[in-house]
Formats: structure tokens, sequence, C-alpha cells
């Protein structure tokens, strides 16, 4: 088994525990809302890991863009669930209105949990967009 996918799919799984693990104390976190949010994150984001690494072996890029694909997809799936959940213990409100109203952190959690989402979604974009170049149909061989 290729060695990339075998680390993604152990990432996939250990990530799926870890929103296990989240969802038996996502009542105990300042806002349990957002624990919820992160229960589910570290669940969808371990399974996207899984799925990620079941189809690696199709994806075709050069050696330098599939360790930016993967470190991107590692980066993205684990710091979306760590923000998540540190915006559920310090209870911020910083770019989710929804399940953060009624919460507010102090300024430099806010500031965190704002930078820590931005950068998420640009990197699993990346890789996102990268794995869909790599599975293109005149891909490298």
């Amino acid at each position: 088994m290729n060695d990339t996918k075998r680390r993604l799919l152990w990432n996939g799984m250990f990530l799926f525990l870890l929103g296990l693990i989240t969802g038996l104390i996502e009542q105990k976190f300042i806002n349990p809302r957002m624990g919820l949010a992160a229960h589910l994150e570290g669940v969808m984001n371990g399974t996207f890991l899984i799925a990620l690494g079941a189809a690696w072996t199709e994806v075709r890029l050069s050696p330098r863009l599939n360790a930016v694909a993967y470190w991107s997809a590692l980066y993205g799936t684990y710091v979306n669930w760590v923000i998540t959940a540190l915006a559920a213990i310090f209870g911020t409100a910083a770019m989710t209105p929804i399940t953060g109203a009624g919460f507010n952190g102090q300024l430099w959690q806010e500031n965190l949990v704002t930078y820590g989402f931005t950068s998420v979604g640009l990197g699993i974009i990346a890789a996102s967009i990268l794995v869909l170049w790599g599975l293109r149909k005149n891909a490298l061989s």
C-alpha cells in the first residue's frame, strides 16, 4: 500500500476518534453548541481524510504539489477541529454567528479563532483544488 495513502487513512481514523471523544464532552464546553460543531468537524474531517486516502493512488501530481496537497489536507482537517474546539472552550463568536450567538470571548481569543478559521479555509481549498487537478483525465502518469 502506498505510504501516503496509509498515512492519510491512519490520520483519518485518528481524527475521527478525536471527533468521537469530543462528542462525549461537548456539554462541558463554555459553548456546548460549538462543542457539537467540534465533534462534527472531527468526525467529518476524519471521514474526508479516509476518503482522500482511498483515492490517493489516483491523484497524479508532481512530487512537490503532491506534498503540498497532502500537508494542506492534514492542516485543514486537524486545525479545523482544533480551532472549532477552541471556539467552544473560549466561547467565541468570531466567524460563527449562528453557533456563537450570545457568546463573546476576549479580543485575543476572537482574533485567534478568526485567523484559525481563515487559514483553515485557505488550506482546505488549496488541498481540494490540487486533488481535483491531480484527478483530471490528462494528469501526470
